[in-house]
């Protein structure tokens, strides 16, 4: 098997599972009851806690567990529209989120917000100037994702954070799902306020995430009830998940340090070899685009027919984020970008991970120039 889908989940650490599996077995106790069995849960989520802050480099008291990245954008985006309603009823996002940062939008809209969608330029990248354009008295958020999980573009966040230093009443939160282990980003540095990672885009678990919420900084809770995570999301703590979350950062951000040229050769090589191949448009950049997402269009196919004829061959890939692939419509990224749509509904996504080697990478390029003359004979038929 190849998989090549490793942005829609990965597999997780060997030392993960085996996390899971002693936290789950041997301090199984609520870390909100009074006993010493609870005080020993307790107190490993106050280490994983720890742990990761310090691998995000920022402080223990600014890290919030979640069920993963979903719930923190939810969180981050209306918890600051609840909490900053009476100041002011605008946000900023960009036509480049995630399914879990646009439908937040559509229903904060519905509630009387007001959405300004910022358009990529055809790298698929947004840009500062762009942004302060349409920032108002009223605006209270910016939320802009840092890797785009479609095409890889990387967004720049940096820029971002010190152009809205002008502005400081408005909140900036970044969607890191894709970015984190991948592509550094100091959050400080950047000036961000909220940040969202999940747990099983670097070979955690899923059910698992964090929002980064800066010290001082107030949301309004979407969960209430027992009080947990400094009274932010209360339900009791997922405490095997957490760990394993925690053990999962520290690898993956060993493997970047160890293994990023390994995985930029990969991302490469396939990048060359697929300008080779007739018919085949790559939407990458080639510039400013993470190492390892590729996405590309294959003329005259429809995604999944592609998708499902690797899939035979044990390669799997996927068409758009896993949230939409069961869809139909053509990428909103995509068409953001200017791309016709008969070319955004062929387009399809590889996406690498630390463990991904040259020779998958190679059997991967054959089997698409394969599975292209094969499939354009059947049509000729």
């Amino acid at each position: 098997m190849i998989y090549f889908d490793n942005s829609a989940t990965t597999k997780p650490y060997k030392e993960v599972l085996e996390s899971f599996i002693k936290v789950s077995s041997e301090y199984f106790g609520n870390p909100s009851s009074l006993h010493g069995f609870g005080g020993k849960a307790e107190r490993l989520l106050m280490q994983a806690r720890e742990q990761i802050a310090h691998l995000l480099n920022v402080k223990h008291n600014e890290v919030y567990f979640t069920s993963g990245g979903t719930e923190s954008n939810n969180l981050a985006i209306k918890g600051t529209a609840l909490m900053h309603r009476k100041r002011g009823r605008h946000i900023i996002t960009t036509g480049l989120e995630h399914a879990s940062v646009k439908e937040a939008m559509d229903q904060l809209k519905e509630l009387g917000c007001s959405i300004s969608i910022i358009a990529p330029d055809k790298n698929g990248i947004v840009h500062a100037e762009d942004i302060e354009k349409e920032i108002t008295p009223e605006t209270i958020l910016v939320s802009v994702m840092h890797v785009n999980n479609e095409i890889g573009s990387i967004q720049p966040i940096k820029e971002i954070g010190e152009m809205l230093k002008k502005h400081s009443r408005v909140v900036f939160h970044v969607d890191n799902v894709q970015g984190i282990g991948k592509v550094p980003l100091d959050l400080y540095q950047a000036s961000v306020d909220l940040c969202t990672i999940s747990a099983h885009k670097f070979h955690g678990l899923k059910g698992n995430g964090v929002l980064f919420i800066r010290d001082g900084l107030r949301l309004s809770p979407l969960l209430s009830g027992g009080n947990q995570e400094w009274k932010m999301r209360s339900g009791t703590e997922n405490v095997a998940g957490i760990v394993a979350m925690a053990k999962a950062l520290r690898l993956t951000i060993n493997n970047m340090e160890r293994r990023l040229s390994q995985i930029l050769s990969i991302k490469r090589y396939i990048f060359e070899e697929m300008n080779k191949i007739e018919g085949i448009t790559v939407h990458t950049p080639e510039k400013n685009s993470a190492p390892h997402i590729v996405n590309f269009s294959i003329e005259g196919f429809k995604a999944e027919v592609f998708v499902h004829a690797l899939g035979e061959r044990g390669i799997y890939i996927s068409t758009t984020s896993a949230c939409s692939s069961k869809k139909a419509a053509a990428s909103s990224t995509l068409m953001a970008m200017g791309i016709p749509e008969k070319d955004a509904k062929s387009a399809v996504r590889i996406s690498l991970s630390y463990d991904n080697t040259m020779e998958e990478a190679e059997v991967f390029i054959e089997a698409v120039k394969e599975n292209v003359i094969r499939l354009r004979e059947v049509m000729k038929s």
